[in-house]
């Protein structure tokens, strides 16, 4: 081959990568988006979004912005919801909890005992039966890049030890405003309180309530230690939120900027459970730390707490698609001896 020959391949190639650069810096044009969450700037799912913010300006190159608006900045939790199905606001991350009043399949992350261990629950969201729920958004407005972690929810109270399923007999528990959350306290006897979370501490306070059910993350951050004198490792369920998109947002997107910031949020989402299970086990310290009681619920005892909660789950279950509830069963199948 020839010199010239040589040069003349060595130009075109270079003239293919300026072409190929040059398409996908036009792919990717100068945006501002806003992205909410519902907790604290220091709470590891706003930490999860600071570090969505980050990746997504490095992977521009600076061309698109995300700012992030924590606690609730945007709105309350179904008004940024809301917003986001209409087009007027560009991402959010919500619970499953309001979630599941636009996509009713996310009430199935709201059944008790599905999994025990992190690993357990990353298998479960990001295989074939997490992405069926995503899959089940854009038709809603919505669409779900990741599934992130908000952690294993334990019970908190100011009577005794929840060391086996009858000390939970006759407890006046806070929990979501979700009817599996309240079927399953009553199958564990206890009398379930449904409550907005801003009530909570008031009433536990004045003994208006004698528990309340969630991380214990949330416990420190709300000072709950202040009006709880006893936290009890049930995770009895695993909470997530869900990284949203407008889908009106979405469709005016380029390839690249879809691209981009899918990659982010499945970056971000690593970091974000990371964080998540860090802050989990200093949480645990510093409650104990500020005079709380905690203690581990046997493995035994959890599995007496399934199967008391198990008729909820057959019953909610029976009111889903089959094919989508074969595939759950299958999952928790696959998943089960993971560690």
């Amino acid at each position: 081959m020839s010199h010239c020959s040589i040069t003349r391949r060595t130009v075109l190639t270079a003239a293919a990568l300026l072409l190929t650069a040059g398409a996908q810096a036009q792919g990717i044009q100068d945006r501002t988006l806003r992205i909410g969450t519902t907790v604290p700037a220091d709470h590891p799912i706003s930490l999860g979004a600071k570090k969505f913010v980050e990746i997504v300006a490095a992977k521009s190159g600076g061309k698109l912005k995300v700012k992030d608006y924590p606690a609730l900045q945007l709105g309350p939790e179904l008004q940024q919801q809301s917003a986001l199905v209409g087009g007027v606001q560009d991402m959010f991350v919500p619970s499953t909890a309001s979630l599941a009043g636009v996509v009713r399949e996310f009430t199935l992350l709201d059944l008790p005992f599905l999994i025990r261990t992190s690993a357990q629950a990353d298998a479960l969201m990001d295989g074939p039966f997490g992405q069926a729920l995503l899959a089940k958004l854009p038709e809603k407005g919505l669409v779900g890049l990741a599934i992130w972690e908000n952690g294993l929810r334990h019970v908190t109270n100011s009577r005794h030890p929840i060391q086996r399923l009858e000390d939970l007999q006759g407890l006046k528990i806070r929990v979501q405003q979700s009817p599996v959350f309240i079927d399953v306290f009553k199958a564990l006897k206890a009398n379930p309180v449904p409550m907005s979370f801003g009530e909570v501490y008031g009433a536990l306070e004045s003994k208006a309530l004698d528990a309340q059910e969630n991380p214990l993350l949330v416990a420190r951050s709300a000072k709950l230690y202040e009006v709880q004198k006893y936290a009890s490792t049930t995770g009895h369920a695993y909470g997530v939120l869900v990284v949203l998109v407008s889908k009106k947002l979405w469709d005016k997107l380029s390839a690249d900027e879809r691209n981009l910031l899918q990659a982010a949020a499945l970056e971000a989402r690593d970091y974000q459970r990371q964080v998540s299970r860090e802050q989990a086990r200093k949480a645990m310290d510093d409650l104990r730390a500020a005079g709380m009681q905690i203690n581990e619920v046997s493995a035994a005892e959890r599995e007496r707490m399934r199967q008391a909660t198990q008729p909820v789950t057959d019953r909610v279950l029976q009111s889903y698609d089959p094919a989508l509830v074969r595939l759950l069963r299958s999952e928790l199948e696959r998943i089960a001896y993971i560690s």
